[in-house]
């Protein structure tokens, strides 16, 4: 695809209901992104070579307020005359896609983004502050959903989406169903198609959600995960342990090979710990679980440091999401295009073969794998982190 314009407003990611790094798969078109990333390196913060911002943008206080924040930053904000942005168009689709991944647009959230979709297993609602990512890893579900070059999009419209958010409290299935999370309220994630610390000190969208849950005296949850440890703007706030942050972590074999522009794994769990000392409510997300060669150890040593880390936190609220790794033969294609030297193991024929909630073909691990990789974690984080609750496996 070589676009002479994109419509910022169109949601980067489909808009059918799909799980936190599911690979959906979703009918995307495929292109050839080879030398895109960069190579894994510690997180810097994300300096967008491009920001631009739609007129309805400015209609909006928060939009304002990020245009200010960007400003801040050494950044000038180009004011669209419309909802396409152009000047995007390479010689080639890997180039194309570069200079969309070091583009933000501020924008005004899509219809179909203020009505909330389901997603269990992990929250009862999930609600888009931002779609897109900076960070590369080589694994990414996003990549494999993209209906267009990967243009992060930041909502200026917060207000109105955390306004709205009323009508949802009380009807979600997991407060309703599952009685070991009922004390939870009903849960709204934040981070499914974006990470929030990776664009935080760009927009402060995440800090505000975290104010207004704070202040909504309901039994209510906001829920996001992370692969950086820029914390400190969320220390000291008034959170009133209605918002549950969760580190996504993994072994090292993965974290230090295969996700690009992130912050370290020891980074990761020190926010993690400043965050519980804080009184926040924290998690890890270990995802994707991959069965690397001798993954008992490795993933011993992550369990190991997630216990270094917060094992001694006073009133410690630690969760545990357990995700493996799939892929769908869409989000392969595309995966292996935009890394072609990548180290996940994509192959079909050791895999087993499924269908998603949607009829789309999905490969996972195959049963006996599965098995012993849910066997382990469910032995070892009871064993290493007695306090941690498991929340889910998938």
């Amino acid at each position: 695809m070589r676009p002479d314009s994109v419509d910022v407003t169109r949601p980067l990611a489909p808009g059918a209901p799909a799980a936190p790094h599911s690979a959906s798969g979703e009918a995307v078109d495929t292109h050839d992104l080879d030398a895109v990333a960069p190579p894994p390196r510690p997180a810097r913060r994300w300096t967008p070579k491009r920001v631009v911002a739609t007129p309805a943008a400015y209609d909006h206080a928060h939009g304002r307020r990020i245009m200010a924040l960007v400003e801040a930053h050494g950044l000038e904000v180009e004011r669209l005359r419309g909802n396409r942005l152009t000047g995007l168009r390479g010689e080639s689709d890997r180039e194309t896609y570069a200079r969309a991944k070091a583009t933000m647009a501020i924008v005004v959230s899509p219809p179909s983004r203020r009505k909330l979709q389901p997603i269990a297993p992990s929250a009862d609602w999930r609600v888009d502050l931002a779609e897109g990512c900076p960070a590369h890893c080589q694994y990414c579900y996003l990549a494999g959903s993209l209906t267009g070059p990967p243009v992060t999009r930041i909502y200026a419209d917060l207000d109105d989406i955390l306004a709205g958010l009323a009508d949802y409290a009380g009807r979600g299935t997991i407060t309703s169903r599952r009685a070991d999370r009922r004390d939870e309220g009903t849960t709204f994630e934040a981070s499914c198609y974006t990470d929030p610390l990776a664009l935080e000190h760009l927009t402060g969208s995440w800090r505000r959600a975290v104010e207004h849950f704070g202040a909504w005296d309901a039994p209510v949850q906001l829920r996001w995960t992370t692969k950086f440890d820029d914390v400190d703007g969320f220390v000291g706030l008034a959170h009133h342990g209605r918002t549950r942050v969760r580190s996504s972590v993994n072994c090292r074999p993965v974290t230090t090979r295969v996700e690009g522009g992130t912050s370290r794994l020891e980074d990761r769990l020190a926010g993690l710990r400043r965050l519980a000392r804080d009184g926040y409510p924290v998690g890890v997300t270990i995802a994707p679980i991959i069965a690397v060669p001798d993954w008992q150890a490795h993933y011993g040593e992550l369990l190991d440091a997630v216990a270094a880390a917060v094992g001694d936190v006073p009133g410690l609220d630690l969760t545990a999401e357990l995700i493996t790794h799939r892929f769908t033969p869409g989000s392969k294609e595309v995966l292996l295009g935009w890394y072609p030297r990548t180290r996940v193991e994509m192959d079909e024929q050791a895999r087993s073969r499924k269908h998603g909630r949607f009829g789309a073909v999905k490969y996972v691990y195959p049963a006996e794998t599965m098995a012993q990789l849910r066997s382990w974690f469910q032995h070892e984080l009871a064993d290493r982190l007695p306090s941690c609750r498991i929340l889910y496996w998938t």
